[in-house]
């Protein structure tokens, strides 16, 4: 049984946050379509996204917690969080909200954008 889109969403942000990228794949399509956030532009599939991360890691410490998801009327989910970004070192860069914009398909998340 597929998990409800909430569930579904928490668990992406836990498994994230926990830097457990296979766990967090296994909520992704196989085609994901997932933002680059930190180089710009996107990424495509399971390999791409855990190469992504694993740089990204490798140099920023991202913490992402969901304070709100709702579903608009176009099926898309928007969730809210409050995002906190340090470097290696712990000196804060950003700690702010944004909006997370997710597209699912059969269960799984298919796409995310971020807004400002």
């Amino acid at each position: 049984m597929r998990p409800t889109v909430e569930t579904l969403i928490k668990q992406a942000y836990t498994a994230f946050n926990n830097r457990d990228i296979d766990a967090v794949l296994m909520l992704m399509t196989p085609d994901v379509h997932w933002p680059n956030g930190w180089e710009g532009g996107y990424v495509e599939g399971h390999d791409d996204v855990r190469a992504y991360w694993t740089r990204q890691w490798k140099e920023l410490d991202p913490y992402v917690q969901p304070i709100s998801i709702h579903q608009r009327e176009d099926e898309k989910i928007v969730v809210n969080v409050r995002q906190q970004v340090k470097d290696k070192h712990g000196k804060p860069l950003f700690n702010g909200m944004v909006k997370h914009i997710y597209t699912i398909e059969s269960g799984l998340i298919k796409s995310m954008e971020i807004e400002y």
